[in-house]
């Protein structure tokens, strides 16, 4: 094949001269060649440039993804955290509103519901643990402690359901419980089988609790009954009994002054009395006693006041 020439003339606009180029078309060939190499390479490296910058925008996009994820989940753990302890609170409530609805306390360990057991799934059980082992571990320690929760709640929705049901049963048993406090004043002496008299200087049984209050303060009845004693008792002074039904009857002394008759119908919160210290007392107090089927309880484990109106 005849080795071809290409011959170029060139011309200026302000040179009557022309100029003439001779080039082979091997070497034409060459630059062609060269000239789309260069192209292809300029668009390959822009392409990689491109490629690169939109790599490290997906890369820190990922990451303030990951870190809002982060405080999402921690603003969720902290929510958990007060929803256990308001759980908590609430179950301290149940255990008073099974006792008022005559049923038995749920244990506390039955309440620490595990959740647990063959097939459970693990942190490994995320997809999201081959990606990021700690994320899968924190996501996971959070959906247990949500479950768990769910289970608790569930568990004292059923045991607040039935002490409801059984309250309403017996509503008329739970109007006639004794459950506030006689007098807004502090215990002065506690219940005791064998309390050291302050006036005798001996051991005696002391079958109530004092409440401290100023002279001429209002004594409450504290449940629906009916008045069955009014009148002077040894050692107590001033004294009104109240027969409340179902067993129980409360005891009122010290008092100052009746405003109560034997054989009326009072209700919960309703003024039978005044405080004072007649009888043998050393100041001025309500000396409070609850019997039970014949039998003396502690009046601080009936005192649910806000409980019960």
């Amino acid at each position: 094949m005849p080795n071809r020439r290409w011959t170029f003339v060139c011309m200026a606009d302000h040179d009557n001269r022309a100029r003439q180029y001779s080039i082979s078309s091997g070497a034409l060939h060459y630059l062609a060649s060269l000239g789309a190499g260069f192209v292809v390479t300029v668009t390959a490296l822009s392409m990689l440039v491109a490629l690169n910058g939109s790599a490290r925008y997906d890369v820190l996009k990922l990451q303030r993804q990951k870190s809002l994820l982060s405080d999402e989940i921690g603003e969720i753990q902290g929510r958990v955290v007060q929803m256990e302890e308001s759980i908590d609170v609430l179950i301290e409530k149940d255990e008073k509103f099974r006792l008022l609805a005559g049923l038995d306390v749920i244990d506390e360990e039955i309440f620490q519901v595990g959740v647990g057991g063959p097939g459970m799934l693990t942190p490994e059980s995320s997809p999201l643990w081959m990606e990021d082992p700690e994320a899968a571990a924190v996501t996971f320690a959070t959906s247990y402690d949500i479950l768990a929760l769910e289970r608790r709640a569930q568990l004292l929705s059923e045991s607040l359901s039935e002490a409801m049901d059984s309250l309403q049963a017996h509503h008329d048993l739970l109007r006639s419980t004794p459950s506030i406090s006689p007098t807004d004043g502090p215990i002065t002496s506690g219940f005791s089988y064998a309390r050291m008299h302050p006036i005798w200087d001996r051991e005696l049984p002391h079958e109530g609790i004092d409440l401290h209050a100023p002279e001429g303060t209002p004594i409450l009845a504290t449940a629906n009954g009916v008045v069955s004693y009014v009148g002077w008792r040894t050692g107590y002074g001033n004294t009104v009994e109240i027969d409340h039904g179902f067993g129980y009857m409360t005891r009122y002394a010290h008092a100052l002054k009746f405003l109560v008759e034997r054989g009326q119908t009072v209700t919960r919160g309703m003024a039978i009395a005044q405080v004072g210290q007649t009888g043998t007392a050393t100041a001025e107090h309500v000396h409070y006693e609850i019997w039970v089927g014949g039998r003396a309880m502690d009046p601080q484990d009936y005192i649910l006041n806000g409980v019960i109106p």
